[in-house]
């Protein structure tokens, strides 16, 4: 089947597809920093990168988050089955190379220490399992642990919001 758009007009909407800052990438970083989790981003892990870029990087945790889309990533659901009929051989050779180079990164990332969780695009349809799933994959937050209360100093002391002002001392007293 031929193509039913112009070149320029297959260029633009090209164009906007993106690797980073996607909606469902967007959407789970929201929900983690409104959980109280703190990440970098995009592979950033001091100054290094790390195999593959993942979009979500927990070093204090060794953890990594890889949010993928079900069609680029060719996830087992319903729109990740879906082959493109147009260009059939191109597809199918895209789909084993996207699956072998998913399946390398992730394998020297393990290698390297680090724990691999991939959020499929169709799993941010439930939110409440979603959030449940990050949240069993990263632990508690250091900061629940850590927390002593509010307005309390670690003694156990509350601090006050007032200030103190020093008292004018009369001349010559």
């Amino acid at each position: 089947m031929a193509d039913r758009l112009t070149p320029e007009q297959r260029s633009w909407n090209m164009s906007r597809i993106r690797g980073k800052n996607t909606k469902p990438e967007l959407l789970v970083r929201r929900l983690l920093h409104a959980k109280g989790y703190r990440y970098r981003l995009h592979g950033k892990a001091g100054k290094s990168r790390l195999p593959g870029s993942p979009d979500l990087v927990f070093a204090g945790r060794r953890k990594v988050i890889f949010i993928n889309g079900c069609f680029w990533h060719f996830h087992d659901c319903r729109v990740g089955q879906h082959a493109p009929k147009a260009n059939a051989a191109f597809w199918e050779a895209k789909r084993t190379r996207t699956r072998t180079r998913d399946a390398d990164q992730r394998q020297q990332l393990t290698a390297a220490g680090w724990e691999v969780l991939t959020v499929w695009e169709c799993e941010l349809k439930d939110g409440s399992a979603l959030e449940a799933h990050l949240v069993e994959f990263l632990g508690a937050r250091q900061a629940d642990a850590l927390q002593t209360g509010a307005g309390q100093t670690h003694s156990g002391q509350t601090r006050s919001r007032q200030t103190h002002r020093r008292q004018a001392t009369p001349a010559g007293s």
